[in-house]
């Protein structure tokens, strides 16, 4: 190979990288859009209400920031899989004009270890806080952004301080 066909395939090789990236992006999308693509519906609380999710208390921690309200579905509670279009639990926060924001869904099931698109569920072990059986979770903050990172449990910039609001 001459010095010249060897360069020019070189300066090829940039754009054909970029073509394979392009290509194959949508396959390569993080879990958080794919998280969002899924259950965007759940934006309006009374989408999740008509799918058969209830609230429990807003759950904050212990250190500061909050999880928020949780709706959770107790028929997906028994699902030994997580499906991406099945939370368990669709999370909101509690404003001050009485709106509830959805922040973030929660994947939980009690047969483990799981994953989810490659991401490992959390163990919790019982007793817990929440008075379940030890179980497997991951939330997904697709809606508010985590300074903990987009799969921690608490998320700093949420707050149950509007909470008494909605009666929860």
């Amino acid at each position: 190979m001459s010095v010249v066909s060897w360069a020019g395939s070189l300066a090829l090789l940039p754009l054909l990288i970029a073509g394979t990236a392009a290509a194959s992006d949508n396959h390569l999308k993080p879990l958080a859009q794919h998280v969002r693509d899924a259950n965007d519906r759940f934006k309006d609380v009374s989408v999740a209400v008509a799918e058969g999710y209830a609230p429990i208390p807003c759950v904050s921690g212990i250190d500061g920031g909050a999880m928020g309200v949780h709706y959770v579905n107790a028929d997906y509670m028994k699902d030994e899989t997580p499906d991406l279009k099945r939370p368990q639990a669709v999370m909101y926060e509690p404003m001050p004009d009485g709106r509830m924001a959805l922040a973030a869904v929660e994947y939980i099931t009690f047969k483990g270890p799981a994953a989810l698109e490659g991401h490992l569920l959390s163990f919790t072990g019982a007793p817990n806080r929440y008075g379940l059986n030890a179980f497997y979770e991951l939330h997904v903050w697709a809606w508010k952004p985590n300074p903990h990172g987009a799969f921690a449990d608490m998320n700093p910039k949420v707050s149950c301080d509007h909470a008494s609001a909605h009666g929860k």
